[in-house]
């Protein structure tokens, strides 16, 4: 038999390419998705704050849309006998507390209470507590016992008074008013001293 000649020089075909396995296009699309999160935020990045100012900026509004003035065209006599215009703290920030010596939950209040008018009266707060029912003999060891440092004001007999600002449903009732004399908000039952500072500082 003759051997057989060699093939002609010349371009020799392509053998076929394989196909990329699944387990590839999952990967790829997965890195695919990875770039598009890292590059969303860059895209809508607008300048605007983040971290703690941007909180700050999204906050709810701490008043409530709905507050209407407060009725403070009273002349009432604090534990000392004293006459006390509640008009003549218009102008400050008022957290008015109507409260009772009996009340446990007021007694829980009362050093926050204490702690706030120290801390925020140079800058314009002002503390009232209203007792509902109490004496002036009793309030004064009552207040003197508990080192109470705000004026407090005798309710008893002046229910005009005790429901200027809405009825009383329950006892501690406390209500935080602005300087222009609009009621921010209000409290039934204890609040904290974070709740009642941060409602404060953001009428000062």
């Amino acid at each position: 038999m003759s051997e057989m000649e060699p093939p002609p020089p010349g371009p020799q075909p392509e053998p076929p390419r394989s196909r990329p396995s699944p387990a590839r296009w999952i990967v790829a699309a997965a890195a695919g998705v990875a770039v598009a999160l890292f590059a969303i935020p860059l895209l809508l990045d607008d300048g605007r704050p983040e971290g703690p100012a941007a909180e700050r900026a999204n906050a709810p509004a701490v008043c409530s849309a709905k507050s209407g003035p407060a009725k403070l065209d009273f002349t009432v006599k604090d534990m000392n006998g004293a006459d006390v215009r509640l008009a003549d703290f218009k102008g400050k920030v008022i957290l008015l507390n109507y409260w009772a010596t009996w009340c446990g939950p007021c007694k829980v209040e009362i050093p926050d209470l204490i702690a706030l008018q120290e801390q925020y009266r140079d800058s314009g707060l002002v503390v009232l507590g209203v007792s509902q029912d109490d004496d002036p003999e009793t309030l004064r060891t009552f207040a003197g016992t508990h080192k109470m440092n705000y004026p407090v004001l005798v309710g008893r007999d002046q229910p005009e008074l005790l429901d200027a600002q809405g009825p009383l449903w329950g006892l501690p009732t406390s209500y935080v008013i602005g300087r222009d004399g609009a009621i921010c908000t209000r409290h039934v039952g204890p609040a904290t001293k974070d709740e009642f500072e941060r409602e404060i500082k953001a009428l000062l």
